[in-house]
C-alpha cells in the first residue's frame, strides 16, 4: 500500500450498499414505539425507502485555535414539512449522548433566503421547517463548539490533532433508514495535517479532500482523527490474517511520541493474527485503528466496523513498560467488537436511524465478551505476559471481591441500563449504586463459560469454538447479523450440550453473582497479601491511590486527597465517611497515597484506630478508622491437583 500523502487515503473499496443492512422485520415493534412522544407524532417514523437526492457536506476543521468545525451541509428536498435530526443515539455510546449542546449558530436557507425552523417541543433533537415550493434543496450551516475545557466534555480538537466524529457535525432527514441516505462528504484541515478513516478519498484540492459518495450510518461509522504529528503502521502485513489490510494511523502531540520499537510492532500485528485464529474470518475489507497518543486530546475507545477511536497517554511507545496494564487489551477489545458488536449486534442495539432508542439488553454479550477477548488476545499476541494477564486478572477479581458490594441489590442484567440511567457520569457511591458492570462482570461470567465447556468436553471444545461458530459466520459479509439470548444458548448447546440458559441466568439475572467460580474453574484462586505486583504498583500509580490500602480500608482517594468513592460498610464507611470529602492528614501526618499506606501497614494487628483529618464543605473533623487488616494486594494462586485452564485460555494460537 502506498504511504499517505499530506491528507492520508486510506486504501478501502467503497462501502455503500451491504453496510449494516438487515431486513425490515427486525424492526418490527421498534419503530412505532420510537418514532415519537405524542406529542411529536409529526416526527415521521423511519421507512426503508432511498431517500431522493444525495446530501453533500464540508466539515471546516482548520479552526484548531478556537476549537469550532463549522459545518455545510446541501440537503435535497421536497416542497412541504421536513424535520430534521441531529443524532441522539450513537452506536457504541449504548445511551442518547449526542452532544446538542454544543451545536450552535443554525441557519437553514434555500435559493439564498432564510427558512425559518423550530424545535420541536418534546424532541430537542429534532428540527422542523416547511419548505416552499419550487425549492429543490436547502443550505444547512451550524457550528459545532468542541470543549475548550474537560470540564465541558471530551477534548476533541487541540492545535496539533483532532477527533472528528461525524455524527456531531451534520444533520438528517428524518423519516428514512439512514442507510438509505446517500451523503457526499468532505473535510478542510490545517495546513500538511494528515489523516486516518475509514471513508475513501475521491479527490483532493489544497487542505480540503472530498469522499466518494457513502451512506449515513456508514458516515457515521467512520470517524476520522487528524494531525500535524502522523504515522501508518502495517499491522497485516501481506494480507496474512485474513486477506484484508489492516493499519494503525497514529496521531501524537510530539513527533518523538511516534517512535515505535520493533518488538512494539510486532505485539500488535500479533493482535491482528490471534483473532482471525480466533474469529477465523473478517467483515470488513479494510481496518484502521484511529490512535491518538496524547496528554492533550481526550482518550477514548470506542468501536466501528472498519476502524476504532483508540486513545492512550503521550508516552505510551515511548515509556511502553509503564502502559502495559492499558496498552494491551484497549486496543484489541476494540478490534473485537468488528465482529461482536458491529457484523453480530444485539437485536434490540439495531435501529433503522441515529433517533430511535437503543435497547441494551444483551451489553453482557456485546461488552463483557468483547472484554474477555481483549485480555486474552493481549496475552495471546504477547503484548502481555502470562503472568502480566493473571495480575491484570486478579485485579478484575479482587474489584468484584472486595470492591461492588451493590451486586447485593442490583444484577448484572439491570445494569445495562446504566448507560441511559447515568450517562457514564461519575457517581456518589459507585461501588453500591454499581455502573456498567456487563463489562467486567461479564468478563468474568465468560471465563466461568469457557472453563465450563472445558470441562464437559474434556479439552477438545472452547470458547474459542463458539466465538467461531457465532462471530465467524458468514465469513466476508458486511451485513450486519442480529442475535437474541436464545440465539446464544443455541450457539453453546451447539459446542456441547448443557443447561446453558440456566447457566447463563445464574449469572446474569442473579444478585450477588459467582464471580469467582470461573477462576476457580480454571484451577487458580484469589489471594491477598501485602506484597504489590507490578500491575498494582502501576494501577495504584496511575489513580494517585494504593491499591492494597484501598481494598482494605474502603477509600478511593485521588491525587489531591479527595475521596472519590468510599466502600459501603467497608471500616471507612462505618466511620462516617463520604464521598467528596478531602483527606487532608493520617496520623497527623500531611496526607499522601504513600502516608495513608504507612498507616495502614503501622495499624495492621493493633488496637489504635487510624485517624483521618477530613474536610468537608469548608469544615474539619477527626474520623477514627477502625481498621487493623493490614494491606490487601491481589495475587492468582494455583489450585494444586487441578487443570490449568488459564494458561490453555492465553496460549497462543497457530
Amino acid at each position: 500500500m502506498s504511504k499517505p500523502h499530506a491528507l492520508t487515503v486510506r486504501p478501502s473499496r467503497l462501502f455503500v450498499a451491504l453496510t449494516l443492512a438487515l431486513s425490515a422485520t427486525t424492526f418490527a415493534g421498534v419503530a412505532l414505539a420510537a418514532a415519537g412522544s405524542t406529542a411529536d407524532a409529526h416526527i415521521p417514523p423511519p421507512q426503508d425507502t432511498p431517500y431522493p437526492g444525495t446530501i453533500h457536506l464540508n466539515v471546516d476543521a482548520s479552526d484548531t485555535t478556537q476549537g469550532i468545525f463549522r459545518v455545510h451541509e446541501t440537503i435535497p428536498v421536497q416542497a412541504g414539512e421536513l424535520t430534521l435530526f441531529y443524532p441522539q443515539w450513537i452506536p457504541g455510546d449504548h445511551e442518547p449522548s449526542g452532544p446538542i449542546d454544543k451545536l450552535a449558530g443554525l441557519t437553514i436557507t434555500a435559493n439564498g433566503k432564510p427558512l425559518a425552523w423550530t424545535r420541536y417541543k418534546y424532541d430537542v433533537y429534532a428540527f422542523k421547517l416547511d419548505v416552499p415550493e419550487g425549492v429543490s434543496s436547502i443550505d444547512v450551516q451550524f457550528q459545532y463548539l468542541s470543549a475548550g475545557s474537560r470540564g465541558q466534555g471530551p477534548i476533541e480538537m487541540t492545535p496539533d490533532m483532532l477527533d472528528l466524529s461525524w455524527n456531531e457535525d451534520s444533520l438528517y432527514p428524518a423519516g428514512y433508514y439512514t442507510r438509505d441516505i446517500k451523503v457526499v462528504p468532505s473535510v478542510t484541515l490545517p495546513a500538511g495535517w494528515k489523516f486516518g478513516t475509514a471513508l475513501e478519498v475521491a479527490s483532493q484540492s489544497g487542505n480540503t479532500a472530498t469522499f466518494k459518495p457513502t451512506t449515513y450510518n456508514t458516515l457515521v461509522d467512520s470517524p476520522m482523527y487528524a494531525g500535524a504529528n502522523f504515522k501508518r503502521l502495517d499491522l497485516n502485513p501481506g494480507n496474512k490474517a485474513g486477506g484484508a489490510p489492516v493499519h494503525m494511523d497514529v496521531v501524537a502531540d510530539a513527533a518523538s511520541d511516534l517512535a515505535v520499537t520493533p518488538e512494539q510492532l510486532k505485539g500488535l500485528q500479533s493482535v491482528i493474527t490471534q483473532a482471525h485464529l480466533l474469529f477465523q474470518s473478517h467483515h470488513y475489507d479494510h481496518y484502521d485503528f484511529l490512535f491518538s497518543i496524547s496528554d492533550q486530546l481526550s482518550g477514548k475507545g470506542l468501536e466501528h466496523h472498519q476502524s476504532s477511536e483508540d486513545g492512550a497517554r503521550a508516552n505510551y511507545f515511548t515509556h511502553y513498560k509503564e502502559n502495559w496494564p492499558t496498552a494491551g487489551n484497549l486496543l484489541a477489545h476494540e478490534y473485537t467488537h468488528s465482529w461482536n458488536g458491529k457484523f453480530r449486534r444485539p437485536a434490540d442495539l439495531w435501529t433503522p436511524n441515529l433517533n430511535v432508542p437503543m435497547g441494551d439488553s444483551l451489553l453482557w454479550v456485546y461488552e463483557g465478551q468483547t472484554q474477555y477477548w481483549g485480555y486474552v488476545l493481549a496475552a495471546r499476541a504477547g503484548l502481555w505476559t502470562p503472568d502480566q494477564f493473571r495480575q491484570a486478572m486478579a485485579m478484575v477479581a479482587a474489584n468484584y471481591d472486595r470492591n461492588r458490594p451493590g451486586f447485593a441489590w442490583r444484577s448484572i442484567e439491570d445494569t445495562t441500563n446504566d448507560p441511559t440511567i447515568a450517562e457514564r457520569a461519575s457517581l456518589p457511591y459507585r461501588n453500591w449504586q454499581m455502573s456498567e458492570e456487563y463489562y467486567s462482570a461479564g468478563q468474568m461470567t465468560w471465563l466461568a463459560v469457557d472453563a465450563k465447556i472445558r470441562a464437559l468436553t474434556h479439552g477438545k471444545a472452547s470458547l474459542d469454538t463458539f466465538a467461531k461458530d457465532f462471530f465467524g459466520v458468514d465469513d466476508g459479509s458486511f451485513v450486519t447479523k442480529t442475535y437474541s439470548f436464545d440465539d446464544v444458548v443455541a450457539t453453546l448447546n451447539k459446542v456441547t450440550p448443557y443447561d446453558w440458559a440456566s447457566f447463563l441466568k445464574g449469572y446474569i439475572d442473579a444478585l450477588n453473582p459467582p464471580l469467582q467460580s470461573g477462576l476457580q474453574a480454571s484451577g487458580w484462586k484469589l489471594v491477598y497479601n501485602d506484597k504489590p505486583n507490578d500491575y498494582a504498583k502501576l494501577i495504584s500509580a496511575r489513580f494517585h491511590a494504593d491499591i492494597g490500602a484501598a481494598l482494605g480500608i474502603g477509600l478511593m482517594i485521588g491525587k489531591d486527597g479527595q475521596v472519590s468513592d468510599v466502600r459501603w460498610n467497608s471500616p471507612a464507611f462505618k466511620a462516617g465517611i463520604g464521598t467528596g470529602t478531602t483527606v487532608v492528614a493520617v496520623d497527623g501526618h500531611e496526607y499522601s497515597a504513600d502516608a495513608l499506606k504507612d498507616a495502614v501497614v503501622a495499624a495492621k494487628g493493633g488496637n489504635a484506630p487510624i485517624e483521618l483529618l477530613l474536610k468537608q464543605q469548608g469544615s474539619y473533623r477527626t474520623v477514627p478508622v477502625d481498621y487493623h487488616g493490614g494491606l490487601q494486594y491481589p495475587h492468582l494462586e494455583r489450585i494444586q491437583g487441578t487443570p490449568d485452564y488459564l494458561d490453555q485460555i492465553i496460549a497462543a494460537r497457530k
